[in-house]
């Protein structure tokens, strides 16, 4: 793009625009060949040089900024311009890469350069900063319920090379029921008729049945992986709690600028507890943030409503 008669062919929409090629070490540049002698330049990706890249981006009065979405890589560099003014859109590189007449001898940020220049670049969806926030807590929080269930799995072995079949008797290990009486086998605790009283009164299977279960072998390594499986579990489950906490400050954020609803929140539809719910009164939140209560509709609740 060394010779503005190759760009006389598509119509200059946005004049001070530039193109961005991410990779994970370095960035390339590109900005329009007519403002600067040297249109080209790299920057490494640390951060004091993605801010020494924003500021050649301000010499040469750019407005805009077109980048592909590579891997994470683009994440920082999004924000730092963007916290520098600039407007700054990600671009599928399947898109970028589709649009014919490209020259070989053009290294892609000279392409993305042009295509933005040119207004043929879509900008992929990209939520306010606020939104996005909130977003990462909800994915983290994802993560580590996957972690935990992992070590429910790991519960259920240490169990089964003991042969309790506890997990035969209850719904659901983690439930009031099993997890009384995993946290006192691991607290040192052995008698089956002891282990058996702890049955939640909600618990279908009966006492007797409960403590035929838990007549095992009790071997000091299987001891062990439940013990060590247990700490895992609980493990991530305080850092869901913090999650959550993470969670309702956020939301409180959106809400700040929102007016209290007007008609109070209708009655709760379905009192069953979801699964891994947030443990906060999230529905009341997203009442005053959406201005309807979507968990009216089957099959949505407050965990589903956000996610």
């Amino acid at each position: 793009m060394s010779d503005k008669s190759e760009r006389t062919g598509l119509p200059v929409v946005q004049p001070f625009a530039a193109g961005i090629d991410i990779g994970s070490r370095f960035h390339v540049v590109a900005v329009p060949p007519e403002i600067a002698d040297e249109s080209v330049q790299t920057f490494e990706s640390f951060t004091s040089d993605l801010h020494r890249l924003a500021d050649w981006l301000i010499q040469f009065n750019i407005k805009t900024v077109a980048m592909e979405s590579t891997g994470v890589y683009w994440v920082p560099v999004f924000e730092i311009l963007e916290d520098r003014g600039l407007d700054v859109i990600l671009v599928n590189a399947r898109e970028a890469r589709n649009v014919p007449g490209r020259k070989t001898d053009v290294n892609d940020a000279q392409w993305l350069q042009r295509l933005h220049a040119c207004g043929l670049l879509r900008a992929s969806f990209r939520p306010g900063r606020d939104i996005a926030a909130l977003r990462a807590y909800l994915r983290i929080r994802e993560r580590h319920l996957d972690y935990a269930a992992a070590h429910i799995q790991h519960m259920q072995k240490a169990l089964t090379l003991m042969n309790m079949q506890l997990q035969n008797v209850v719904s659901d290990i983690t439930g009031a029921t099993g997890m009384k009486i995993i946290r006192a086998i691991v607290a040192g605790e052995r008698d089956p008729v002891k282990l058996a009283q702890m049955r939640d009164v909600r618990c279908r299977a009966s006492q007797e049945t409960i403590e035929a279960s838990l007549r095992g072998n009790n071997q000091p390594e299987h001891i062990f992986a439940l013990t060590q499986a247990l700490t895992l579990y609980d493990f991530y489950q305080a850092r869901v709690q913090e999650c959550d906490i993470e969670i309702e400050r956020s939301l409180a954020k959106l809400n700040q600028d929102k007016p209290e609803p007007t008609s109070p929140i209708p009655k709760i539809r379905s009192k069953t507890r979801q699964p891994n719910a947030i443990n906060f009164d999230v529905r009341a939140s997203l009442y005053q943030l959406v201005g309807r209560d979507l968990t009216q509709i089957h099959g949505i609740g407050p965990y589903l409503h956000y996610a």
